[in-house]
């Protein structure tokens, strides 16, 4: 029984079971996860969520809002109000974690209810932070698979759908919780399933995640009090498994629960959008730097002709995005300001800068052709046509940021810094990146917040 299977795993997990790569994983997508809530704040769709529903939470501020800067409301709300918050904050941007086999983005709803929980109930060790994170990660991902592709090609939010459960995991090893009341929490997230693919490119992406994480901690709350759901929430007829997904293959993957660990298979974002863009992203850089290497202006380029994965029309096929959040979700704009440009920053997906009178020239000299055939979703080749006639070209085969090209210590510092920084400022982004890095070894997660 899939339910109990999950369950009975994660009630006994230990931080000792954890090894030193599982360790080092989940540190990395935590940090991640904290940058991207912090520069995500700046986001309106975080401050909407805020003044909208503040009046309406009236428990104590026990729970930081981790991109806080004095904008609105405070630094700390109740529980429900932070997971909710720091969950849309740490996803507005499309910069978070990808679980590449899945497109789970796993961090943000698991890592935004446990942290509002570990401040509300605490003391909290990091120790007992990352074993309770863990189990959540493996939770969702493994959920994940087990309806993949199906799930997602149906036009279902996999983040948000498996991710609640993933919270719901995650709050109850934390919390406590035993078998039985275990899978009632699951129960519980399992029926608050929510997202849907029609709303990338909106706020509502990201209220998805948000929302999963509020979903999943209370699951894990009623559940401790003794609050009733099915047992077998995920594989009755009616259950999770079976309602959103054509096919389902749950046992298998819950048997390599604790042998297999797909944290350890967990990627981070170079750029700023939808991850099937990256490859294109990646090519378009490097050609933007052959033609400024070769005294070319890029302003020169008659053509930009793309050759990708249809997913990559599927998911990002907007050609004339009018807002930084659409835009995340065009291929056309991605491959237009990754040439101009040499960069594709939280910058070139602003408001502004798709309605950039020279951006939306370049968009309309992208061209793309689809073949599955010879290319997965990570792979591309970009070619530059110039105004007289020669070519440049370049092929991807592994994406910067795919598990074969992955980001360096170094780069994923610099990501941290250059989010929290324009957030927080430069200060509190050193001492912010110091206490994020350092989690694991904390006595007591709650002072998270007070060492930035």
């Amino acid at each position: 029984m899939a339910t109990l299977q999950l369950a009975s795993w994660a009630t006994n997990l230990t931080y000792a079971d954890l090894t030193a790569p599982v360790i080092t994983a989940a540190v990395n997508s935590i940090y991640n996860w904290a940058g991207c809530a912090i520069g995500g704040y700046a986001q309106d769709a975080p401050h909407i969520a805020q003044a909208t529903t503040q009046p309406f939470f009236g428990g104590p501020p026990t729970s930081s809002i981790l991109g806080y800067n004095g904008s609105i409301g405070g630094a700390y709300a109740d529980a429900q109000l932070a997971a909710l918050l720091n969950g849309i904050a740490s996803h507005i941007d499309d910069y978070d974690d990808t679980h590449l086999e899945t497109i789970i983005h796993p961090a943000g709803p698991v890592a935004s209810a446990l942290l509002a929980v570990a401040e509300w109930q605490g003391p909290i060790t990091g120790e007992e932070f990352l074993t309770a994170f863990v189990a959540g990660v493996e939770a969702e991902c493994k959920l994940g698979l087990s309806v993949t592709p199906e799930h997602y090609d149906v036009g279902w939010h996999i983040t948000s759908t498996t991710g609640s459960v993933g919270a719901a995991v995650a709050v109850g090893k934390l919390i406590g919780l035993d078998t039985v009341q275990m899978q009632n929490a699951i129960g519980v997230a399992a029926t608050q399933v929510v997202g849907m693919q029609e709303y990338f490119g909106s706020m509502t992406k990201s209220f998805h995640v948000g929302r999963a994480a509020q979903g999943g901690m209370l699951g894990a709350l009623l559940a401790k009090n003794n609050y009733t759901s099915s047992l077998q929430g995920l594989e009755a007829k009616y259950g999770w498994l079976h309602v959103v997904s054509t096919r389902e293959n749950a046992t298998a993957y819950f048997d390599q629960l604790g042998s297999i660990w797909e944290i350890e298979k967990n990627t981070f974002k170079p750029f700023p959008c939808g991850i099937v863009l990256h490859p294109t992203i990646d090519a378009a850089i490097q050609l933007h730097n052959e033609t400024v290497q070769q005294g070319k202006d890029v302003l020169s380029a008659k053509s930009i002709n793309l050759q990708v994965n249809s997913e990559v029309l599927i998911l990002t096929g907007k050609t004339d995005p009018t807002t930084g959040l659409e835009a995340k979700f065009s291929v056309y704009h991605a491959a237009a300001i990754a040439f101009l440009y040499g960069e594709a920053t939280p910058a070139y997906f602003t408001d502004d800068a798709v309605n950039n009178a020279t951006t939306i020239e370049f968009r309309k000299k992208v061209n793309v052709t689809t073949d599955d055939a010879q290319f997965s979703t990570d792979q591309a080749t970009v070619t530059i046509v110039f105004d007289d006639g020669t070519t440049l070209e370049k092929h991807i085969e592994h994406a910067l940021g795919s598990l074969e090209n992955p980001l360096t210590e170094a780069d994923l510092e610099k990501k941290f810094l250059d989010q929290v920084s324009r957030q927080i400022g430069e200060t509190r982004a050193d001492r912010a990146n110091v206490a994020f890095k350092g989690i694991g070894n904390m006595t007591d997660i709650g002072q998270l917040r007070t060492l930035f």
